[in-house]
């Protein structure tokens, strides 16, 4: 037995499903999950020796690439003066400064453990701070396995969300309103009947759980206008897309400006970290400077926050974002040539660092057309592409990720397995 699969196995016996997150488990794929044992750059090696260029990059968490130098000396040198204090430090003021300075749209901060609790926390502060109930979310947009947030849209577009999952009670969603994504008609209709109501709305402003996919132009801005309108908060979740698709996110590319914003993956340098932010007034309403209870034991832990330090000293650097944005822009493009190629239907595109794929003839604009792509190419594409040695998502509804460790060896690399990839998809399907 391979190793991979007697390490599948054995995890099996003691982990549900044998993986702690469920994508890792190739549910939408088939086949034996890898076991990583190390990584440097853009490369990781199998529990079996066998290399293979990372697209995933910790699912978007390292922007740097794996075991970037300044990154483990902060990590090393943290772990050596203390792991944990549950009490403030110097560098947590240092980390939160960074971010302020970077987003115009925050100007105070609060750093937490994982991306989940930044959303979490936003949807909290948003109701605490309007004294309303109800929240928006789209369809197609994960905002971590909140309850409330974890909810799928009903037989009509204005329905209250049902539970996406068991374990949680029609209650946690019963104010909960799930909207088609990029619908404005649908989004003003929301506002209409429910806007008194209405304490946010939470959107994924890039979304990147249904694979890539951007809004349509001015949405942003017209729902930026509703919730002007109705005193509603904008919640922009920028966990992917934090310093991720540009310096300031999609809100320094789009020019929208949200009221709280939650950010993750790359503000901790690869370790568990996550934040949430805005404008002071809304800010000042959490605890202890206000009356909506938020904590954490290691919150701002030390070494979380060096990696993230390390991290984000080396991201906002000149030219940062122009490199990794023109190799990211190389690669969909090598996508797109080996499709036209074989004569197969496939598209691309690239924002910043992250990119998307998908069998078909044009980019999909919200849920729907995303889950109807074609699985079954994905499916001969992603083990064909593991086979050559490329490491890719393992599900066709995931963005893929660059670091700043890619560069020319990577991109012919990807293009030679794209190339066997691809013809073994028009020779098969």
């Amino acid at each position: 037995m391979a190793r991979n699969q007697f390490l599948f196995e054995k995890s099996k016996m003691v982990i549900p499903g044998g993986v702690n997150s469920p994508v890792r488990a190739f549910g939408s794929v088939g086949g034996t999950p890898l076991f990583f044992e190390r990584g440097k750059g853009a490369t990781v090696w199998d529990s079996e020796g066998k290399a293979f260029v990372d697209y995933i990059c910790s699912w978007g968490a390292l922007v740097l690439g794996h075991a970037n130098e300044k990154v483990v000396d902060a990590i090393i040198q943290a772990a050596r003066t203390g792991s944990s204090f549950g009490a403030p430090t110097e560098a947590e003021f240092e980390l939160a400064e960074i971010i302020v300075k970077t987003f115009n749209s925050i100007e105070q901060i609060r750093l937490v453990n994982s991306g989940t609790e930044a959303t979490m926390s936003a949807v909290r502060l948003a109701r605490g701070f309007t004294k309303r109930p109800k929240i928006i979310k789209f369809e197609g947009c994960y905002h971590g396995h909140v309850d409330s947030l974890l909810v799928k849209a009903g037989s009509g577009a204005l329905t209250f969300g049902q539970p996406d999952s068991d374990g949680v009670p029609l209650g946690a969603t019963a104010d909960t309103l799930v909207l088609s994504y990029g619908n404005f008609e649908e989004l003003e209709n929301a506002f209409d009947r429910h806007g008194d109501d209405i304490a946010g709305v939470i959107i994924e402003p890039i979304a990147g759980n249904m694979n890539l996919i951007k809004p349509p132009e001015n949405f942003l801005q017209f729902l930026r206008n509703l919730c002007d309108k109705f005193g509603s908060l904008l919640i922009f979740d920028e966990v992917m897309t934090g310093f991720r698709v540009g310096l300031q996110g999609v809100q320094g590319l789009m020019g929208v400006s949200p009221d709280l914003t939650a950010l993750g993956k790359v503000i901790g340098g690869g370790l568990p970290m996550g934040a949430f932010g805005g404008r002071s007034d809304i800010m000042q309403k959490i605890a202890p400077a206000g009356p909506v209870y938020q904590a954490g034991t290691l919150s701002g832990n030390p070494i979380a926050v060096a990696a993230g330090l390390a991290t984000l000293r080396q991201v906002v650097e000149p030219g940062f974002f122009d490199a990794i944005s023109s190799f990211t822009e190389k690669l969909t493009k090598e996508i797109e040539k080996s499709g036209a190629k074989y004569n197969v239907d496939i598209c691309a595109q690239a924002i910043g660092s992250m990119f998307g794929f998908y069998f078909a003839k044009s980019v999909p604009q919200n849920f729907s057309e995303a889950i109807a792509l074609d699985k079954q190419k994905f499916r001969i594409f992603f083990h064909e592409m593991l086979a050559q040695g490329v490491y890719f998502a393992p599900s066709p509804f995931e963005s893929g990720f660059t670091s700043i460790s890619h560069g020319t060896k990577e991109l012919s690399k990807t293009s030679k397995a794209l190339d066997s990839a691809i013809h073994k998809v028009s020779s098969t399907v």
